[in-house]
């Protein structure tokens, strides 16, 4: 998936989760929470596979349950220490829905269910480093292609009403995040 789906994914499940568990929709922080937790997993592993070379592929380590289930315990614990779930919600939502996503993208746009990843280290994975550049190359022209298909064209329609109820969603729940600059930008200082 791309960053933006990701992100767009993660918002829209989140909202979702506020709406029902607090019945309320999301806050500035659990808005940038989620946002940062849905690219997360891919800030961790593509440099450090892609660039440093120190793991085997771009979906590894952040991507393998093995990191995820951990780093859900530890968020729950600093939740239940602060007396609020929210934010750990936001993290666990935006991290697990990045991998949900990354085992669904693959089957939606070529039906191939690519899952092992979850499981690293005890399932290998590969395609380690040749530099970020080669990776990123190869993805935009793959995905340019898949797009002149057919197939490709009706994902690409997906993509834009993935991205337009996200956006409507995010309207509908105040633009958390905007809203909260454009009143910070707005108040009043102390010179003023």
């Amino acid at each position: 998936m791309w960053p933006w789906e990701h992100v767009a994914v993660g918002y829209l499940a989140y909202s979702a989760c506020s709406r029902l568990v607090w019945g309320e929709p999301p806050s500035t922080r659990g808005a940038l929470v989620v946002g940062v937790a849905a690219v997360a997993p891919d800030l961790v592993d593509k440099p450090l596979a892609w660039i440093l070379d120190v793991l085997p592929a771009g979906k590894s380590l952040a991507h393998s349950l093995f990191a995820l289930l951990p780093l859900a315990a530890v968020a729950t614990a600093l939740g239940v220490r602060r007396g609020s779930l929210r934010g750990t919600a936001a993290f666990v939502v935006g991290w697990a829905g990045h991998l949900a996503g990354d085992v669904l993208y693959p089957l939606a746009v070529r039906g191939d269910l690519r899952a092992g990843f979850l499981f690293w280290p005890l399932v290998p994975v590969g395609g380690g480093a040749d530099g970020a550049l080669p990776h990123v190359r190869e993805l935009l022209g793959s995905f340019a292609a898949f797009l002149s298909t057919p197939r490709g064209a009706v994902y690409l329609a997906a993509e834009l009403g993935l991205l337009a109820v996200a956006l409507a969603v995010w309207v509908a729940d105040g633009t958390p995040v905007l809203g909260a600059l454009r009143r910070r930008l707005r108040r009043p200082t102390a010179n003023s």
